[in-house]
């Protein structure tokens, strides 16, 4: 997935390129104005992920204009509380969704998810393993269609792995993509995070690939 960031704040630019890249995604990231539009002139995207904006929503002034132009990329604005008539604004001039600040960046990468999957014609995104089930949109977890709950990093692991059936994870990715960083954790935090999901959704759900990583198992 290849993903326009139309954002001006340099630390959520930051958080919401290493969600994305550490799910395997790419981004592209540029401020609104005439940067924004000569991106989208030039390149095709999956996704785009657009602040309204200030006083001066220029990123709804940009939203018009892609639409203007009959561009059905999905977009997912992002929004302060404050902004509620723009919100209404955006979604009446095209914006398949939206986000408020302060935000989780497993919410936003789920209604990246979501959007992508709608525009594509696929709104049924469940995840699989055996009897266990995961359901990206709800974040929620059965096993057995017994719900099971657990923490944000357990669920991160877990929806890595089984993004990638018959794939080894190294740990170095699973690093990422639960903390966006490996500096600063211990040697064996991901073994704990793969003993939990093991404790909780069965001995056989990840496989350990000694010397490489990790695999869903059966």
């Amino acid at each position: 997935m290849n993903l326009l960031l139309i954002e001006d704040d340099v630390s959520l630019i930051a958080t919401i390129s290493e969600g994305v890249r550490g799910r395997g995604g790419s981004v592209e990231y540029v401020a609104a104005g005439s940067a924004a539009r000569l991106a989208l002139l030039d390149h095709a995207f999956a996704v785009i992920v657009l602040d309204i904006g200030g006083s001066h929503r220029s990123g709804l002034a940009l939203l018009k204009w892609l639409r203007s132009r009959h561009d059905s990329t999905p977009v997912l604005m992002l929004a302060e509380r404050a902004q509620a008539s723009a919100r209404v604004e955006a979604l009446d001039s095209g914006a398949d969704d939206y986000l408020l600040k302060p935000f989780e960046i497993d919410e936003l990468l789920a209604r990246i998810r979501a959007v992508v999957r709608r525009s594509r014609g696929n709104v049924v995104g469940d995840l699989r393993c055996g009897d266990v089930q995961v359901d990206p949109e709800k974040r929620i977890v059965t096993r057995g269609g017994e719900r099971v709950t657990l923490s944000s990093h357990e669920y991160r692991t877990l929806l890595a792995l089984i993004e990638r059936p018959g794939r080894v994870v190294t740990r170095g990715f699973l690093e990422q993509v639960v903390y966006g960083s490996g500096s600063a954790l211990g040697s064996n935090t991901i073994a704990v995070f793969i003993h939990q999901l093991r404790r909780k959704l069965g001995e056989s759900i990840v496989a350990t690939v000694h010397g490489h990583g990790y695999m869903l198992g059966g």
